[in-house]
């Protein structure tokens, strides 16, 4: 792992390869033509896919959560619609408020908070903090990003509205995220400093940042197009679906926000073969270039979607540590100083 403050990456992961244990899944498991995919057929895949990520099966790849940690499916009552969320509490605490990590998982038109559980479980243990993670909207026809992103920020204002039901502090928040799931925790971010409410971080891993400009004009997209992880034609699949004719691509992008001062502090995780790289690392120099503190850490040799998968990914290990030390000293940072100087 490493950090950089470079704005020539062009050069990184040149020569690298995927883990073994990734590449010998690419070679078993058949995608679908996502260029020809019906709707039909993309409702059948993610439900397919969430089966599979949900499974207790597939933990010798996705991992298995941290022992002391109770993790409960609950929904959280809207206006309009109800939201489930996955949440994580460490199971030792007793009495008190603990800091809230909303986290959003990635996968766009797949995925589920419960393919995450190896990360969350950590968090809510070693911070320690209450972590929900939001099961928003796939994506769809008719489901676009604009709606998975109102999902993740609304529930992040209902908790923190009703912060006693939770068991959490509201002066201790934070938000976390994977690809798609990056992508709306950095508009949950931005939206909160416009709102009036206060993050103390933010974590992004291998974000998805920018959908208004073409695609060419990040190098890692082209030159890592093949990745066995997230691959162009993949891409282009969320892209029709993340932003529909008619719809203004500049709202869901991060990128094109007028102004990315004054946010919450940020870490920015990129694996360095990823077709989203440099979009992870143009996002953080904007951050830095606006004045928000931006922290960039490149794990070279990983792959899109790494942390998710840290039985096939070593340095998802690292990562999580990262992140946590990270959220411990934005979020938990005081209180935890403060109890190992009365031991």
């Amino acid at each position: 792992m490493f950090r950089h403050d470079r704005n020539d990456t062009n050069g990184a992961g040149e020569g690298e390869r995927p883990p073994l244990g990734i590449r010998l899944l690419h070679a078993l498991r058949k995608d679908p033509d996502w260029e020809t995919l019906t709707a039909a057929e993309l409702a059948s895949h993610s439900a397919a896919a969430n089966r599979l990520f949900g499974s207790r099966a597939v933990r010798v790849i996705t991992g298995f959560p941290k022992r002391g940690t109770t993790i409960d499916w609950e929904e959280v009552a809207l206006g309009d619609r109800v939201i489930p969320v996955r949440v994580y509490r460490p199971s030792g605490e007793r009495g008190g408020t603990l800091p809230l990590v909303v986290h959003v998982h990635g996968g766009g038109f797949a995925g589920t908070a419960a393919q995450c559980d190896w990360g969350n479980s950590h968090l809510a243990a070693r911070l320690p903090a209450v972590v929900v993670s939001v099961e928003h909207r796939l994506l769809a026809p008719g489901i676009p990003l604009s709606a998975a992103a109102d999902d993740g920020w609304d529930v992040l204002r209902h908790i923190v509205n009703h912060a006693g039901e939770w068991g959490i502090d509201p002066t201790r928040v934070a938000v976390a995220g994977e690809s798609t799931g990056a992508l709306i925790t950095a508009l949950s971010a931005i939206r909160a400093k416009a709102s009036g409410l206060t993050l103390r971080a933010q974590v992004l891993v291998n974000p998805a940042s920018d959908l208004a400009g073409s695609f060419d004009d990040y190098a890692s997209i082209s030159r890592y197009a093949d990745s066995p992880t997230l691959s162009l034609p993949k891409l282009n699949l969320f892209r029709r679906l993340a932003v529909p004719p008619g719809s203004d691509p500049r709202a869901v992008s991060p990128m094109c926000a007028d102004d990315l001062g004054g946010l919450a502090p940020a870490l920015v995780v990129v694996p360095t073969l990823d077709p989203l790289a440099d979009q992870g690392r143009r996002y953080a120099e904007r951050l830095r270039e606006s004045g928000t503190l931006a922290q960039l850490s490149e794990y070279p040799g990983a792959t899109h979607a790494f942390i998710t998968m840290p039985g096939l990914v070593p340095q998802a290990r690292a990562a999580r540590a990262e992140i946590t030390s990270f959220l411990r000293d934005h979020v938990a940072g005081s209180q935890i100083r403060q109890a190992n100087l009365q031991v």
